[in-house]
């Protein structure tokens, strides 16, 4: 049996298999997100993308294809080179607010961070006072 997630199938926070949690599901198995990614635009073969995911095992890379060629977001073309269904076309728009808040977040969380660094610079770099 298939491990797919896919509506309708029991996915991580869904036993009934709701759209939105087996996407989600899906999408965070590792390397899912940055195949979609990779492909958008045009088709890459099985070498270009393992490439361009920074050298995945192929093994990883084999799954991720099989799950997301059985969700019907990656499609197999007739020289086997890899590219994104219509369906899957779409995928990348979709996640489009969810980039943009997540710069905003990052933004928000870099300044905090900054903040927080300086002010351990510069406690570390006090030197202790003798009295």
């Amino acid at each position: 049996m298939s491990t797919t997630p896919l509506p309708g199938r029991p996915a991580k926070g869904s036993r009934t298999g709701r759209p939105l949690f087996a996407l989600l599901d899906l999408m965070t198995r590792r390397w899912s997100m940055r195949i979609v990614w990779e492909l958008q635009g045009h088709s890459l073969t099985f070498l270009e993308l393992q490439r361009e995911c920074d050298g995945m095992s192929s093994s990883t890379l084999t799954l991720r294809l099989r799950e997301l060629t059985e969700a019907k977001l990656v499609a197999r073309q007739h020289d086997g080179s890899y590219e994104l269904s219509s369906l899957g076309a779409a995928l990348p728009a979709a996640f489009g607010p969810l980039v943009s808040w997540a710069e905003e977040w990052a933004d928000a969380t870099a300044a905090d961070h900054s903040v927080t660094q300086g002010r351990e610079r510069s406690n570390s770099d006090a030197s202790p006072t003798s009295e």
